[in-house]
């Protein structure tokens, strides 16, 4: 039985990632106490149940500090279980909040809404360990369920690749494993011609490719994911984050994502992002 296991910060976007999953014909469940897991994942599977989602969250209470000796448990029964621990900064917390009007689940009336949500990150410190990252600060409803797809709609047992580009003014990307900084290779923006282009278009390509620093920070990132990949296949990763940073998103982190996916497309899943193209 493939379990995913939703958990994160109130606001997040939980809400959106389950119910995406049952449109999409999971067996869904919100709300569990930890201490239920076990005794429920045994009544699904007798049900005949195969594929599973549960959010599992703050409002747990004391019982979330044992979330993750019984994912190992689980997985050590043989159950493929994916953790989706989504995030987001607290400005963007804040402001949606705001908009809903809704109570934090830690509110008691005595702490600010940011107080709750600091509360909240020391309570998840550790869970958030327990899978793949996504920071929903940036992301739309539908950019987020198609995140969320992406991820649950591999198999658990291989490693999936995603490189992304993603712009430094505008923060590193939360969920990455990796990020390197290209921001030192010879910009195409300051050409006029380049600058409206990406690095997706033939003009951009071509005048990177003839620069000799680009092709040698291309080799070199390739051959670091290249020699570590085998250490985080055996760490049982199922998704690992490359992300790939410039000035402005645009041109040369672009381009590196699009080489650097194609050089490993043979190999494994890879998949390719461009934060601020979307």
């Amino acid at each position: 039985m493939n379990i995913t296991l939703i958990t994160g910060l109130s606001g997040s976007g939980k809400s959106v990632a389950l119910h995406v999953l049952e449109d999409h014909g999971l067996y869904c469940v919100d709300n569990l106490p930890v201490g239920v897991l076990p005794p429920l994942v045994t009544d699904l599977q007798a049900q005949g149940q195969r594929r599973v989602a549960i959010g599992i969250d703050v409002r747990s209470g004391d019982s979330l500090a044992s979330l993750p000796a019984e994912v190992e448990r689980l997985r050590s029964a043989g159950f493929d279980v994916r953790v989706l621990y989504l995030e987001a900064n607290d400005e963007t917390l804040v402001t949606r909040f705001s908009e809903t009007r809704r109570r934090h689940p830690l509110s008691d009336g005595s702490l600010t809404l940011e107080e709750c949500l600091k509360r909240e990150r020391e309570i998840l410190e550790r869970v958030g360990e327990l899978g793949h990252r996504i920071d929903t600060s940036r992301l739309s409803a539908n950019a987020l369920r198609q995140r969320v797809l992406e991820v649950v709609g591999v198999d658990g047992s291989q490693l999936t690749l995603l490189f992304e580009s993603f712009a430094f003014k505008h923060g590193l990307p939360r969920d990455a494993d990796l990020v390197f900084d290209v921001r030192c290779l010879p910009n195409p923006h300051y050409d006029p011609r380049l600058r409206p282009l990406t690095g997706r278009d033939s003009e951009v390509v071509a005048f990177l490719e003839a620069e000799p620093e680009v092709a040698r920070m291309l080799a070199h990132i390739r051959g670091f994911v290249a020699d570590w990949l085998p250490s985080y296949v055996r760490d049982n990763r199922s998704y690992l984050t490359v992300a790939v940073g410039c000035t402005g998103g645009q041109h040369r982190s672009v381009y590196l994502v699009e080489q650097l996916a194609r050089a490993f497309d043979d190999r494994l899943r890879v998949l390719k992002r461009h934060r601020e193209l979307a």
